[in-house]
């Protein structure tokens, strides 16, 4: 991948990092995030139903739907209008998996599971967070960032597991130092006899609450090294279409406008993931280097 792709990406990330790091009770970012977005097909079975900067992805079977993330609490209305639109129904979701326990990400699942009555699976350390509506103190961005509403009930998602609707089956693939418990997700969609891997990338970018350092924390000791394991295992993922929990940081913007011309071959990169650690690598490495400095 050109070395301007990869630099771009790295753009993309450093506006996410910068707009999370914003966040207060408040949370002046969000209606930005939470702005309108047409739903979409990206392959096969698999459909864009997120806002404009906080990804939602659902998984179609006869048997059933996945839908992967929820976006802020003010989401939810937002995806379920979406899935409406794509001809679906919020009632016919079975599963809903969650990459990790941020607001921004987690914010709308208690009552996408409260329409849909859909079960939530989620890490151990997230279905803490979830269960709770915040995060804990290992998490980087503890207490920067506000509560929300609280899932009940949740089936726990641990590293190589698999979740199944009907011909639907998706892979958890640990991703922290984010979170400590961010997951990615893996799974096949197939337009007629052609299948694509499909990858749900978690956030892998060093963002946290002023004063936590990622090279020396008592509170999430290995940090850099959950970041390091998460890149190494994103670049091994066969990778042929890439969406992340934000969409901007795998250019979901740019490939949706070249599927008007090129139709859903635009959204087919199998460098994508490569692309998106050696971004969020490159903002690791600054990060460090800027924690040196007294």
């Amino acid at each position: 991948m050109p070395l301007t792709l990869t630099r771009a990406l790295a753009l993309a990330l450093l506006v996410a990092s910068t707009a999370a790091q914003a966040q207060t009770p408040g949370c002046d970012v969000c209606a930005t995030w939470n702005a309108d977005q047409a739903p979409f097909r990206i392959f096969g079975n698999t459909y864009y139903v997120g806002v404009k900067g906080l990804s939602s992805v659902l998984v179609t079977s006869p048997q059933g739907h996945v839908l992967i993330d929820g976006g802020l609490p003010e989401s939810a209305p937002k995806i379920i209008a979406n899935i409406g639109a794509l001809g679906f129904r919020i009632e016919d979701v079975k599963l809903i998996l969650n990459s990790h326990g941020h607001i921004d990400h987690a914010g709308g699942l208690a009552e996408l599971q409260k329409r849909s009555n859909a079960l939530v699976a989620a890490s151990p350390s997230a279905a803490l967070d979830l269960a709770s509506g915040e995060v804990g103190p290992d998490d980087p961005q503890y207490h920067a960032l506000p509560k929300y509403p609280p899932v009940k009930d949740m089936r726990l998602a641990r590293d190589g597991g698999q979740f199944n609707v009907g011909p639907i089956n998706l892979t958890a693939h640990a991703t922290p130092g984010h979170t400590p418990g961010g997951l990615s997700w893996t799974w096949q969609s197939c337009d007629g006899p052609r299948c694509l891997n499909m990858v749900y990338a978690d956030s892998i970018n060093a963002v946290s609450r002023p004063g936590f350092k990622f090279s020396a924390s008592s509170e999430y000791p290995n940090a850099v090294a959950d970041l390091r394991h998460s890149f190494e295992t994103l670049e091994k993922l066969t990778c042929d279409v890439l969406i992340s929990a934000h969409p901007e940081a795998s250019q979901l913007w740019e490939r949706l406008e070249a599927s008007v011309t090129g139709g859903s071959d635009a959204f087919v990169d199998p460098q994508a993931c490569r692309a998106y650690v050696a971004a969020a690598r490159n903002l690791l490495d600054a990060r460090l280097e800027q924690e040196k400095q007294p």
